[in-house]
C-alpha cells in the first residue's frame, strides 16, 4: 500500500488548485467562488475548521485578487497552520462584529458566485443582505467537475484506499455469516476498514436474503441464513480519500438461477469497464452495463445509475447516467457498479472504483467478482 498521506501536498498543491478554480470560475461566468467548510474547502486549502463552529467561514476565490479566507478570529491560529495558508491570506472578524459586511468588502457588489452546495443558509441569506445585487449558483452545478480529474499524487491515495477495501473483503468472506445478524457483520466491516487505515467509514451495507433487493438497506437486525445472497457494499475515506466496493456473496451453495443473476451482472460490471476510455461520454458506461442487463430480460431490475465519482467524498461528479454527456477525462475517478434487485427475493451488485487513464481506464478495486462462498 501507499505511504502517501495528506501532508504530501505541499502549499504549491494547494494554490494550483485554488488557481485552477479560478480560472474554472471565470470559464463559466462567475465573478468569483465562495467555498464555504467541508470538502472542496479541505481539498482547496487543507483546512477543517471545528465541525461545531457557527461562525462564518469563507474561501473567498476572484480573479482580481490573491484568495482570501474569512474566519472568526479565535479559529485564526488554526486556519493559519492549514497546508494551503501560506498561498491565501486570512481576514478574520471578532464576536460582536459583522462577517457579511467584512466578506461583502471583498465582491463584487453585481456579482455571480458559485456557492459551496453545504454552504449554511443562514450565511448566505447573510450575504444576500449585505449584497442584495449579487446572484449566487450552486457551486456543483456550475462546476461540477472542478475535483474530478485527480493528480498522480492523489491517484496514489485512491489506490491505497482502493487496496484497503480489497484487503477488508479479503478478511470478511473468511468470517462466519450463517447465524449471525447483518449488523454484526456490518460492525467487523467497520472494524476491518479502520485495520486497514481508513480514518472515516462511511457506509458497511451488509443485505441479506431479500433485503438485498433494497440497493441501500445498510444493516438491519435480520439473522443471516444458510442459502442466502449477501450483498456486501462497503467504503469510506483513508488518508483524505475515498473507498467503495461491492460483492455479493451466498452462504453455501448458489441455485442455478442465483448463479445465473450473478453471472449477468458480473458480465454487466465487465462491459461498463471496457466502455471507459478518454473523450467517452459518461452516460455510455451507463449503457454499456445496462444493456447486458437488459438483454438478458432484468433490465427493469436495475433500478440506480451504474456510478458515481468519488475523491475526498465518497460521491461525487461525474455520474454514469444517461444523459451524462460530459466525456470522460485521464484522472477522473468513479464506480461502476450495476445491479439486479428482484424484490422480496435477494439482489446482486458487484461495483469496482476504476480510473481513467490515457488509453482505457484500470481498476481500483482487484478482489474477485466472482460468486464467492461464505458460511
Amino acid at each position: 500500500m501507499s505511504g502517501r498521506t495528506p501532508t504530501s501536498f505541499t502549499v504549491d498543491d494547494y494554490r494550483a488548485r485554488m488557481e485552477r478554480a479560478v480560472r474554472a470560475a471565470a470559464d463559466a461566468g462567475l465573478a468569483g467562488l465562495l467555498v464555504a467548510p467541508g470538502p472542496d474547502l479541505v481539498w482547496l486549502t487543507g483546512y477543517t475548521p471545528p465541525a461545531a463552529t457557527e461562525r462564518l467561514t469563507l474561501l473567498v476565490l476572484t480573479a482580481d485578487r490573491p484568495p482570501v479566507l474569512v474566519v472568526p478570529t479565535l479559529e485564526a491560529p488554526d486556519a493559519a497552520h492549514a497546508p494551503g495558508a501560506a498561498a491565501l491570506s486570512l481576514r478574520d472578524w471578532t464576536d460582536g462584529k459583522d462577517p457579511y459586511a467584512a466578506t461583502a468588502a471583498l465582491l463584487d457588489s453585481t456579482g455571480r458566485f458559485g456557492i459551496s452546495d453545504n454552504a449554511w443558509a443562514l450565511h448566505l441569506l447573510g450575504l444576500q443582505r449585505a449584497l442584495p445585487d449579487t446572484e449566487h449558483t450552486a457551486l456543483s452545478e456550475a462546476l461540477p467537475m472542478l475535483r474530478a480529474v485527480k493528480d498522480a499524487a492523489e491517484l496514489e491515495l485512491m489506490a491505497a484506499a482502493g487496496a484497503a477495501a480489497d484487503a477488508t473483503f479479503e478478511e470478511i468472506r473468511k468470517v462466519p455469516f450463517a447465524g449471525r445478524k447483518e449488523s454484526d457483520v456490518g460492525a467487523e466491516l467497520a472494524d476491518l476498514l479502520r485495520r486497514f487505515g481508513h480514518s472515516q467509514v462511511d457506509f458497511t451495507i451488509v443485505a441479506s436474503g431479500p433485503n438485498g433487493a433494497n440497493p441501500h438497506h445498510e444493516v438491519g437486525g435480520r439473522v443471516i441464513e444458510d442459502g442466502d445472497m449477501v450483498v456486501l457494499d462497503f467504503g469510506g475515506l483513508k488518508d483524505g480519500y475515498g473507498s467503495d466496493t461491492s460483492r455479493t456473496v451466498h452462504v453455501g451453495e448458489p441455485t442455478d438461477e442465483e448463479r445465473r443473476v450473478h453471472a449477468v451482472v458480473r458480465e454487466a460490471q465487465e462491459a461498463g469497464f471496457r466502455a471507459v476510455r478518454p473523450g467517452v461520454a459518461c452516460q455510455e458506461v451507463d449503457r454499456a452495463a445496462r444493456q447486458v442487463i437488459v438483454d438478458a430480460g432484468y433490465g427493469e431490475y436495475f433500478i440506480h445509475r451504474t456510478g458515481h465519482g468519488i475523491g475526498v467524498t465518497t460521491h461525487e461528479p461525474p455520474y454514469m447516467i444517461e444523459g451524462e454527456e460530459q466525456p470522460l477525462v485521464p484522472g477522473m475517478c468513479f464506480s461502476v457498479e450495476p445491479g439486479i434487485y428482484l424484490p422480496g427475493r435477494f439482489g446482486v451488485r458487484i461495483e469496482d472504483i476504476v480510473t481513467v487513464t490515457e488509453h482505457g481506464g484500470r481498476r481500483l478495486n482487484d478482489t474477485d467478482r466472482d460468486l464467492v462462498v461464505v458460511n
